[in-house]
């Protein structure tokens, strides 16, 4: 997919060495056609890891795409340097004056926090608003998701007694649903969390539709308003090496944490990874941009409501 991004961004820089096309915003501008526009609201403290997995598996339709990079003014970002924000984010009053195709809300590290104790929680709710009048189709993604559901239909989050923390699989519930084109009859979703949704209380409100979920993880993907919103519990964007990392990280600061599930060949970390979630998450990714986005979202952006 020709990618509409800043030439600077680090992630093409990246990405270019995994031999993935992006085209940045100086040869898109040549292009006589409407890209998509799609606005990512990254809420991780790394920003340039998600940066990188949400554009990899953007990048992977014929369709051009343009990107924009939202932040929070009620927060500030510790773990990302200030001159990146700078040169690469735009506030949340900057582009809600602007309508968009598209939106991720991505998780963030705020599971043991209620919702209201967020510092930005205030500005969340605005945002969460403002997305369901000026953006097409929204994707939340775990901690998004989480927050998403409780906003807009109250439900709770619950702790789980262990960390779901592996690669998992799914089920696909209505095997003929537009998300699932070319979709296996069971997939794997990488999970990294400590809260979960339960099922009854999901199946309460007759607006959402469960169309994915695990025997091991629970729920994963839930739909509303006609594709207008998916939420997703787990990380499809995730890298081969994200849980890795995540579990050499907690075994360096000596927490208690078990080895991720179903993710190191034979159960060995020294063998490292089994991949088995890229292909599912690249058509996930492909379908909802085609079936939801590019095929529904009026010609004249302006006219999204």
């Amino acid at each position: 997919m020709p990618l509409n991004i800043p030439k600077n961004l680090p992630a093409v820089k990246l990405l270019q060495e995994e031999n993935i096309f992006v085209k940045t915003s100086d040869e898109a501008d040549a292009q006589q056609i409407r890209p998509l526009k799609i606005v990512i609201l990254n809420l991780m403290p790394i920003k340039v890891t998600t940066e990188t997995d949400l554009i990899r598996l953007l990048s992977n339709t014929p369709l051009q795409i343009e990107i924009d990079l939202m932040q929070l003014k009620s927060h500030t970002s510790t773990h990302t340097p200030v001159e990146h924000m700078k040169a690469f984010y735009k506030p949340f009053d900057a582009l809600k004056g602007h309508k968009y195709d598209g939106m991720i809300i991505t998780g963030a590290p705020l599971e043991n926090f209620e919702y209201e104790e967020v510092d930005y929680w205030d500005e969340m709710k605005e945002v969460f608003n403002w997305a369901r009048t000026n953006v097409f189709s929204t994707l939340y993604v775990c901690w998004g998701a989480f927050a998403g559901l409780y906003y807009n239909y109250g439900i709770p989050k619950h702790p789980l007694d262990e960390k779901c923390f592996g690669i998992f699989q799914h089920t696909v519930n209505d095997p003929l649903h537009p998300i699932f084109r070319g979709f296996d009859d069971v997939f794997y979703v990488p999970h990294s969390r400590h809260i979960t949704l339960w099922k009854e209380d999901v199946e309460k409100v007759k607006d959402l539709t469960i169309l994915s979920e695990s025997k091991e993880a629970g729920l994963y993907m839930m739909t509303a308003r006609g594709g207008r919103e998916f939420y997703l519990t787990g990380h499809p964007e995730y890298s081969p090496d994200t849980l890795d990392n995540e579990y050499k990280r907690d075994l360096g600061k000596g927490l208690l944490i078990d080895m991720p599930r179903h993710y190191y060949i034979d159960d060995d970390p020294s063998k490292g990874p089994l991949v088995r979630w890229r292909s599912h998450a690249n058509l996930f990714y492909n379908n909802w941009i085609n079936y939801f986005v590019y095929q529904l979202t009026p010609y004249d952006i302006e006219q999204v409501h």
